[in-house]
């Protein structure tokens, strides 16, 4: 009998089933498509944050350069001597640690024995400016700022000065990293993917090999097996590398020893990767480094999180804060619209309901009528559910491009390995690392089923409000709206 009268009412009254239906599908959709793009953020945001600070990292330990001297310079010098006649062709390389103040080697394993941390690992940031120069007759000197931070090619260094003859030269940056290939699974390389070659063994802690990106790679032509240069020694390059995500700020990588070696940094470390056993430790392991190794500055993915700025953090924020209060706002209003419209609906179905109860309905019945034709509403508003997927399939197909930017977070940060926390000189600015990325809207069974619950809890809460006015209603009120 229920289900009979349920689907007679439904079917007389299908323009105002169809209104409540539409305006609980409509805040349903709203509901899905805000969650899907704002956990699509939230997938962005971690693909910037481990492509600028590295797969599995928890923290990571610097030390801000010390002041210069005054007078003193900090670029490089390059002293070039040309033959008393003829054409001469020189190259000269100078190798600087960039990303703040050495630290020593032995912290890591102080860092790594605190409670609270999984593991550590020291990695070690070196600018190499390579001039490459023909000279004639005397005496050549060029002095100047070559050690700029640069990708491949990045050009960097002074005028030359040039004393009894001509020259003509080109300065060109690269950067290296030295890591420690024991536990490559932290640090410059983790967010690095092998696409050519293989990546270093354990046993290769001071071999003359190296790792390049795709980058640069393509702009030298370097292969697996190709051979390089720097500062006199010859290093095979065994592996191209690709980022999971943006562009490498690393054009070469080394086993530690190797790059210690070259920047005349017996062991030191520049950074140090800290991975912590929980996240709950973070908050202490922080405290106690910076407690115990003076003037070190520790930053955790969340202080770096905050200071991802452009398209990517202005949208996640409209995402996180207008949408959320929009589809809150929307939703609530359909609520309220299916609340009134079926206490509106009873109120013109006084003889039919007085009818009723005057053959006999107890009033629960009544009741759970109105229920049940509002739950049945509320199940077709469930459509909402389609919509909201159909609008996150759309921006996932779109990918919009959202652009981020990691900027200084006040302890030297710039061009570290792998894009973590580094840093110049003082003076310098720190550079900000700039990454594209594709927005998605991954829809979860969590999302949908808050949808499946948004669509029943609408029709109860319109069937409460139409139940309850059905049983206030009397047989006598049928008789009066007789006319």
């Amino acid at each position: 009998m229920f289900g009979i009268y349920l689907k007679r009412e439904l079917s007389r009254r299908k323009k105002a089933a169809l209104v409540i239906a539409m305006g609980l599908a409509l805040g349903i959709a709203l509901v899905i498509t805000v969650n899907s793009v704002s956990a699509g953020m939230t997938q962005a945001q971690d693909k910037v944050l481990k492509s600028l600070y590295g797969l599995g990292t928890d923290m990571t330990v610097t030390k801000a350069q010390s002041a210069p001297k005054a007078g003193s310079s900090q670029g490089p010098r390059f002293q070039f001597d040309a033959k008393s006649s003829g054409k001469t062709s020189q190259s000269s390389d100078r190798v600087m640690t960039q990303g703040g103040q050495a630290l020593k080697s032995s912290l890591v394993q102080w860092v790594a024995a605190q409670k609270g941390v999984a593991s550590a690992v020291g990695a070690l940031s070196l600018n190499v400016t390579k001039v490459d120069g023909s000279f004639t007759q005397g005496k050549a000197q060029s002095s100047g700022s070559g050690g700029q931070q640069g990708g491949p090619g990045g050009s960097g260094g002074g005028q030359p000065q040039v004393q009894g003859g001509g020259a003509n030269f080109n300065v060109n940056s690269y950067s290296v990293a030295g890591v420690d290939v024991t536990n490559q699974a932290l640090g410059p390389l983790a967010t690095m993917k092998i696409t050519s070659g293989k990546t270093f063994t354990s046993a290769q802690t001071d071999a003359k090999v190296a790792v390049v990106s795709t980058s640069y790679a393509k702009e030298k032509k370097y292969k697996a097996g190709s051979t390089f240069k720097i500062s006199g020694t010859k290093y095979t390059v065994i592996g191209i590398a690709t980022p999971d995500s943006s562009e490498s700020t690393t054009d070469v990588y080394l086993p530690l020893k190797q790059a210690q070696s070259l920047g005349d940094a017996k062991n030191k470390v520049t950074t140090i990767y800290v991975k912590a056993t929980d996240s709950k430790q973070i908050a202490s392991v922080k405290k106690t480094i910076q407690s115990n190794i003076s003037g070190t500055t520790v930053t955790t993915s969340s202080d770096l999180a905050s200071t991802v700025s452009g398209s990517l953090s202005t949208a996640s924020n409209l995402a996180t804060s207008v949408g959320k209060w929009l589809s809150i706002a929307v939703l609530a209003a359909a609520f309220l619209v299916a609340a009134l419209l079926t206490s509106s609906a009873v109120s013109r179905r006084v003889r039919e309901f007085g009818t009723l109860k005057a053959l006999g309905w107890p009033s629960r019945r009544v009741t759970r009528q109105v229920v049940g034709e509002s739950v049945v509403n509320g199940l077709i508003g469930g459509l909402g559910i389609a919509l909201g997927l159909a609008a996150a399939y759309a921006v996932t197909a779109i990918s919009p491009k959202l652009t981020a930017q990691l900027g200084s977070t006040g302890g030297g940060m710039g061009g570290g390995p792998g894009g973590g926390p580094g840093g110049g000189g003082p003076g310098q600015q720190a550079a900000k690392n700039t990454v594209e990325i594709a927005l998605s809207a991954p829809v979860s069974v969590t999302t949908i089923a808050l949808a499946v619950g948004l669509a029943v809890a609408g029709g109860l809460i319109a069937g409460a409000m139409g139940g309850w006015r059905a049983s206030r209603m009397r047989p006598a009120d049928a008789l009066r709206s007789v006319s």
